[in-house]
C-alpha cells in the first residue's frame, strides 16, 4: 500500500488499482484527490471535508452515517461497520469526536483501519480493537496536547506512526513536536511532509 500525506489530516492510499483518500477537507491540496476512487470522511469539519471539491468528484463518499454534511450526498457509515471502498476493506472506529470543552463538539467521529493495516482516527485517540501496522496520530488540536499523542502511540504500538493533524502549527512548532514524537516512541514515529509518500 502506498501512502501520499497532504497537508493536515489528509491522505491518499493507493494499492491494486484502487485509489482511496482519506479527509480532504479545506486545508487539503487539490491534488489529493485527482483520480479518487472513493472517499472516507472522519467527520463533518471542514478542515476534513471540502463539500465543494466533493460535490463534483463523481466518487462515492463514506461519513459517519450522523455526520451533518449539507449539500453532499454520501454513504453512512455505522461504528464497527465493515465495507469495501476503491477495492479496499474498511472497518469503522469508535464514534465521537474528542471534547474541546464542556463535551463539545459533539458529533460523530468514525476512524477508519485500512486492510487491517493502516489506522486513521480523525479527530479523536480512540485505539483500534486490532492490532495495526501504521497508526496516523494527530500532532496539535483544540481537543489534544502533546502527551496524549505519545501515550496513544504508545498504546496503540504500532511498527510505524506518521503525523497528521498539523494544519495549524507552524514550522518551529512542527519540528519541535516532530523531535518530541521521535525520541518519545522509540524510533517508530516518522514525519511525513505534505506530498511525501510512504
Amino acid at each position: 500500500m502506498r501512502i501520499t500525506k497532504y497537508a493536515h489530516s489528509c491522505v491518499r492510499l493507493e494499492h491494486d488499482g484502487g485509489t482511496l483518500v482519506i479527509d480532504p477537507g479545506i486545508w487539503s491540496e487539490p491534488q489529493a484527490l485527482v483520480g479518487a476512487d472513493a472517499v472516507l470522511v472522519t467527520h463533518e469539519h471542514a478542515d476534513h471535508v471540502d463539500v465543494l471539491r466533493l460535490k463534483g468528484l463523481g466518487a462515492p463518499v463514506y461519513a459517519p452515517e450522523y455526520a451533518r454534511i449539507p449539500s453532499l450526498d454520501f454513504t453512512g457509515v455505522g461504528a464497527g461497520e465493515e465495507f469495501r471502498a476503491a477495492g479496499f476493506r474498511v472497518t469503522s472506529q469508535g464514534g465521537r469526536h474528542a471534547p474541546v470543552y464542556g463535551g463539545l463538539p459533539d458529533c460523530a467521529n468514525l476512524g477508519y483501519l485500512v486492510e487491517d493495516r493502516l489506522y486513521h482516527p480523525g479527530d479523536s485517540l480512540h485505539c483500534p480493537d486490532r492490532p495495526v501496522e501504521i497508526l496516523l496520530v494527530p500532532l496539535q488540536g483544540s481537543w489534544m496536547k502533546t502527551d496524549e499523542a505519545i501515550d496513544f502511540i504508545r498504546t496503540v504500538d504500532p511498527e510505524r506512526a506518521h503525523g497528521i493533524h498539523e494544519g495549524q502549527i507552524n514550522e518551529r512548532g512542527l519540528s519541535s513536536l516532530n523531535r518530541w514524537l521521535a525520541q518519545e516512541c522509540g524510533g517508530r514515529y516518522q514525519w511525513l511532509a505534505p506530498g511525501a509518500t510512504a
